[in-house]
């Protein structure tokens, strides 16, 4: 790796994080929810953004490496996240919504596959 691919990555770091602060921020300013919304919808739009940039990436390649490592590792990399969706699921359970624990859980496991599939999907198509 070169050093503009590091340069790349880290600014899509810089961006997908200040993304995933921003959009799970206006979402839980929306109101209260037991459910974890925010953060489900961060990581479901990344899914599906990660499937896109994949295909179209990897696959298809229309996107130089450059692109691909901001997008991919950098920009999702950091917009989506694992971390939070695992402790807000821990505090779900804490405070005794095992449903909604439940429900967070596989529905993001569930819902992300489909939305990663949507995402190739759609990047086929786009370069039909």
């Amino acid at each position: 790796m070169h050093y503009a691919t590091y340069a790349f990555i880290a600014l899509g770091g810089a961006l997908g994080a200040l993304g995933r602060y921003f959009l799970s921020t206006w979402i839980y300013e929306r109101g209260e929810y037991i459910f974890p919304w925010g953060t489900f919808v961060v990581n479901m739009l990344g899914c599906f953004l990660l499937g896109l940039v994949y295909v179209l990436g990897v696959e298809k390649l229309v996107i130089n490496p450059n692109t691909r490592a901001f997008l991919a590792v950098g920009f999702l990399g950091a917009f989506t996240t694992f971390s939070t969706f695992s402790l807000e699921t821990l505090n779900i359970i804490k405070n005794g919504q095992i449903k909604i624990a439940l429900l967070n859980g596989a529905g993001s496991l569930l819902i992300g596959l489909v939305a990663v599939w949507l995402g190739t999907v759609a990047a086929q198509l786009i370069t039909k």
